[in-house]
């Protein structure tokens, strides 16, 4: 078994309980998207996450334009995502709260200095960063180790798309076989899964009556083990590290 050296943490809900920020911050965005194009939609936070968790802005709509035939010029597929990202920051330094349990994984695996820690996200950079350094995880994260599926690619794409996570290890040096991610969603277990890399799911934010149904999910899409606690994660990672799954 190659030994495991890099840890990729997807950030929304996974490391920063954001999620639930962010769907508010845009449902009202995509509503009026819609409604400019003459379709009348009405989502709101809960039902815009049931539908495109995992999902950035730009992914959202890419959706929409297919289910509901509307047409969302390049220009303003920009000018959207801006105001998106604005107005989730803006939440998000508000009110973002870590996720239960992380700091103290966070703190242990800094100490044992045995593995390079990053973040691969769907969401924006600055999305990120703002997430982070609110609960104060920046400090695990330094520098150019923070990868954004919008931001950080040349033609920016989402979550199930593995090219954020094929750039990622190639930016770092790593090899998939010696990775492992942490994802929350359908989509970004997909994503890790097909970049080739062995993927923890973990389904804590969830409602605890969605709990079991989100874990059947992220088996589906390729998770190896599937946790409902941080204070799982070590041994999880040593299952995985021993190839016990």
């Amino acid at each position: 078994m190659p030994e495991i050296t890099t840890l990729l943490f997807d950030c929304d809900n996974t490391l920063v309980l954001s999620e639930e920020l962010a769907f508010e911050a845009c449902a009202g965005l995509i509503n009026e998207i819609c409604k400019e194009r003459g379709i009348t939609v009405s989502f709101t936070g809960d039902t815009l996450i049931k539908e495109f968790v995992g999902q950035n802005f730009r992914g959202m709509l890419t959706t929409l334009q297919k289910q509901y035939g509307i047409e969302i010029s390049p220009n303003d597929m920009e000018k959207y995502v801006r105001m998106e990202e604005d107005a989730v920051i803006a939440k998000l330094k508000a009110a973002a709260r870590p996720c239960v349990g992380v700091d103290e994984q966070l703190e242990r695996l800094a100490a044992s200095r045995k593995y390079l820690l990053a973040v691969v996200s769907s969401s924006a950079l600055r999305r990120v960063r703002a997430s982070i350094e609110k609960v104060g995880q920046d400090k695990y994260f330094p520098g150019d180790v923070v990868f954004s599926a919008a931001t950080s690619l040349e033609k920016p794409t989402s979550k199930p798309d593995p090219a954020i996570y094929l750039h990622a290890l190639k930016k770092l040096g790593k090899k998939a076989e010696e990775s492992v991610a942490i994802e929350d969603s359908k989509s970004g277990t997909l994503s890790g899964t097909r970049a080739g890399i062995k993927v923890i799911g973990y389904v804590g934010p969830y409602p605890a009556e969605k709990q079991a149904e989100m874990e059947q999910v992220l088996r589906d899409a390729g998770a190896v083990i599937v946790m409902r606690d941080w204070s799982e994660f070590p041994a999880a990672l040593a299952k995985v590290q021993a190839g016990e799954v």
